[in-house]
């Protein structure tokens, strides 16, 4: 077998450019001079061709990686002689815009047949704009000269999408890979440095756009009294040392949240947008946000509910060193309950935390204080802990989350703090 490399040919003064699509997918037949990958700089796109007739094996770049003239872009099966390439052919299909044709399969059909192994004439702003909303650019009719795409090419295909009810096809709407914001040189205004994203920030990016984009989010802000749960805490002490026993704050939310989840059970939950289902868990695994030097991570706190109170404060410990360390097993970062996310050790009161898919609610812990609060005809000093609590108003609506903040404000408060067993 003759295998020879694909490689970036000459391409000017331009290094690191960015990859912006990728043409073919491993065991594509191609031709000569078919398009392989699209780049794009700043200035320009440029569509790069194969040089042989063959069979793709391997595919060395994804797209958002950059290259310059010499990278390899794959690996090729080379055609011999008495070979001939399995190109399907295009079927003639008469054009839905000259015969008034209605039909949208029709119309998707004849559109991919027309950009079948031709180029796509547009500019790079027309190629970001696309992206930008989620088209895929490829099957987008130009009309322009020679099928030249413009903006309001784009605008018209969204409409329709939209109009017809399947904008959210996965085979006529590309996933949005990224957004671009390279628009602005801002080296132009003052000294810069660049510097590349964290791992885990990266990791986490996708993930949290998911979340943002498709949860409709509510979030219910809630001040609970903690005073007797926060004496009740300090005072904890080991039964034979004497010995005072330090038991962080998170401890009793996860208890309380649990407890919550019980009798809230759709809090519990996920859903199979597809099969218009509800997944209820009858396991209570609690995720913590963990603040490290790599990014945020989520891990979870397994089966909450069967362990005490000083069980639960070492294994958050060991767990929090753990993924500042980059020692935690990937797994243990799905397969959650609910999240608490706290920054009350930094500061603040509410803020509107995102819900960490696939779960449908996250708890928002802020700093304590002591405030004056009118209780029994007089005014105290009470510690009031502010909360947000985010949730997935498609399963829960607002007086549900209530009376969860209800059923945690009474958990957290003198009755429940002593019958705890540390």
């Amino acid at each position: 077998m003759d295998v020879e490399k694909l490689i970036v040919p000459n391409i000017g003064d331009f290094k690191d450019v960015e990859v912006i699509e990728i043409l073919i997918k491993n065991g594509d037949n191609i031709k000569k001079n078919q398009t392989l990958i699209t780049i794009e700089s700043d200035k320009s796109s440029v569509e790069i061709p194969s040089n042989f007739d063959g069979k793709i094996i391997s595919i060395d770049v994804k797209i958002g990686d950059k290259v310059s003239e010499g990278n390899i872009i794959g690996s090729l099966e080379v055609l011999k002689s008495e070979q001939k390439l399995d190109i399907p052919k295009e079927k003639k299909i008469l054009n839905p815009v000259k015969e008034n044709i209605k039909n949208s399969e029709i119309k998707d059909i004849y559109l991919k047949s027309q950009n079948y192994g031709s180029k796509i004439f547009t500019t790079p702003k027309v190629r970001r704009y696309a992206r930008e909303l989620g088209a895929d650019i490829s099957v987008i009719q130009g009309s322009e000269r020679k099928g030249r795409i413009v903006q309001e090419d784009v605008k018209n295909f969204i409409k329709e999408k939209l109009t017809e009810g399947n904008f959210l096809d996965k085979n006529i709407i590309k996933k949005q890979q990224k957004i671009d914001t390279t628009e602005i040189n801002h080296n132009e205004f003052g000294d810069i440095d660049i510097k590349d994203i964290p791992r885990i920030k990266r990791i986490a990016a996708p993930h949290l756009s998911k979340s943002w984009n498709e949860i409709p989010h509510v979030t219910q802000h809630y001040e609970v009294d903690i005073t007797e749960m926060d004496n009740f805490r300090k005072s904890l002490r080991d039964t034979y040392t004497g010995e005072k026993i330090k038991i962080t704050p998170i401890v009793f939310l996860m208890r309380a949240v649990v407890k919550a989840l019980k009798v809230f059970p759709s809090f519990n939950s996920s859903i199979d947008i597809n099969k218009n289902k509800i997944i209820l868990k009858k396991y209570f695994h609690i995720g913590i946000a963990v603040d490290t030097d790599h990014g945020l991570m989520v891990p979870k706190i397994r089966n909450v509910e069967k362990k005490n109170l000083t069980e639960l404060s070492k294994e958050l410990k060991k767990v929090s060193e753990d993924c500042r360390n980059l020692k935690l097993d990937k797994k243990e970062f799905y397969g959650g309950s609910m999240t608490i996310s706290s920054l009350g050790g930094l500061g603040g009161s509410f803020f509107t935390p995102i819900i960490n898919y696939p779960e449908v609610a996250i708890l928002g812990v802020g700093k304590a204080e002591i405030k004056q609060v009118f209780k029994n005809d007089k005014f105290q000093s009470r510690i009031i802990l502010p909360l947000s609590l985010s949730y997935d108003h498609r399963i829960i609506d607002g007086a549900e989350a209530v009376k969860f903040c209800n059923h945690l404000s009474d958990s957290l408060g003198k009755d429940f703090a002593y019958k705890l067993a540390v």
